[in-house]
């Protein structure tokens, strides 16, 4: 099985690109959890997308999104909200809109992420609800993880210190994966 993890973030530093390279290295046997982030994607503008056609960038996202089995959101929140960089690198990733179906549709999407306030992602992954739906995708509610404080969950290196959220991360790409394996059969 073959699901793409993207991470929103464009900080190097990233808590959700660290919580992202976690989630590789924690994936379950038979799982190939692919790492990206969202680094090249330029600023949508339909006059570059008529002149020029799609960014190479976002080509890249396009055909790995078509090519998983699933796709995981690994989202920051910024003003209670989903980021704008992110939500960007989506609207592009739906361009032309006859390739939403092909590139989202009935796709199995999951949302976690991490931030260094004390609620975690919870607001910016609802606001993707709204998105998915429009996608067309298949959100995967069977878990849930929003990783809070999350300076004090990660070293310098962005490795997790913290163990139960180490356990959490593995019990959240498990579920999803037996999700995924479920949806393939169907």
């Amino acid at each position: 099985m073959k699901i793409l993890g993207i991470s929103g973030s464009l900080r190097k530093g990233s808590f959700n690109t660290a919580l992202l390279h976690a989630a590789v290295e924690l994936a379950p046997a038979g799982v190939e959890l692919v790492a990206r982030t969202i680094h090249g994607v330029p600023l949508y503008d339909a006059d570059l997308e008529a002149a020029e056609g799609i960014p190479e960038k976002v080509q890249e996202l396009k055909e790995l999104a078509i090519s998983a089995d699933g796709l995981i959101l690994f989202t920051p929140e910024y003003n209670n909200s989903l980021p704008g960089v992110f939500k960007n690198a989506i609207d592009w990733m739906s361009r032309p809109s006859s390739d939403i179906a092909h590139v989202f549709g009935a796709k199995p999407i999951a949302v976690l992420g991490a931030s260094p306030g004390n609620f975690g992602t919870i607001l910016s992954q609802n606001a993707w609800l709204t998105v998915l739906r429009t996608l067309g995708a298949d959100p995967w509610f069977g878990g849930r993880l929003m990783v809070s404080r999350a300076g004090s969950v990660f070293d310098a290196e962005g490795l997790i210190v913290d163990e139960k959220v180490k356990q959490n991360l593995a019990k959240f790409i498990e579920g999803f994966a037996a999700f995924v394996a479920d949806h393939k059969k169907s």
